[in-house]
């Protein structure tokens, strides 16, 4: 395998409890009720205003972007405190430090984050120069359009057969399927391992410490 790409939130970072609070407060900002915890979580991953518009159900009058402002703004707000930074999850930093020693593998981040979401992020884990390859929702249409992972791909001279995602949801799974590549399902994140395995990932795994026998595995099938 060539790039390797991952998700962020519910993936690389365990964020879940900044990403409610803010929707919460985007609710509140615009003087209505917030969703359940669930839903909330079950639309990480999509750019914010498709994510608002998926939760407003039938209601074309939503003001989605509206909501996906407050929430940039809370979750700015929320984020700067050192109390409530976002973790990586365990195992994560091995894999990445292992994957960035190898000969020939690239890697990279396709995420609905901001950019600038992602960049605080990278200072905050001091991971700024391990990816090659970065793309967010400022710049593409959001998941599970495949249009991340096509524009990772071309930065990264890699082709499809060659280029792995792992994403803990299934707009990760079905936009890594629709680029050609191949989906590895992060089962510790936030949508169910049987929906990972149903949209399509070649493998779902417990934890991180699973990723690299997966990937040489991979590497095996590849070259063998």
């Amino acid at each position: 395998m060539k790039l390797v790409l991952f998700d962020v939130d519910g993936t690389l970072i365990d964020s879940q409890h900044l990403i409610v609070a803010a929707m919460e407060d985007a609710y509140r900002a615009h003087d209505r009720p917030p969703p359940a915890r669930n839903a909330i979580l079950s639309v990480v991953g999509l750019s914010l205003p498709q994510a608002f518009a998926m939760l407003a159900g039938d209601d074309p009058a939503f003001p989605a972007e509206s909501f996906a402002d407050a929430y940039k703004q809370a979750f700015f707000r929320l984020s700067a405190d050192p109390a409530q930074q976002a973790p990586l999850f365990p195992g994560a930093r091995a894999v990445i430090d292992a994957l960035a020693q190898r000969d020939g593998v690239t890697l990279g981040l396709a995420t609905g984050k901001s950019r600038r979401g992602v960049d605080r992020m990278l200072d905050l884990h001091g991971l700024k120069d391990a990816f090659a390859t970065v793309q967010t929702a400022d710049d593409h249409p959001s998941k599970p359009a495949p249009d991340m992972v096509f524009a990772a791909m071309a930065e990264a001279g890699a082709g499809a057969a060659e280029t792995v995602l792992l994403g803990d949801t299934t707009f990760d799974m079905e936009m890594t399927r629709a680029a050609g590549a191949l989906p590895i399902g992060a089962g510790w994140g936030y949508h169910p391992p049987a929906a990972l395995a149903a949209a399509g990932a070649h493998a779902v795994l417990d934890d991180f410490a699973a990723f690299l026998p997966a990937f040489e595995r991979l590497c095996d099938t590849k070259t063998g």
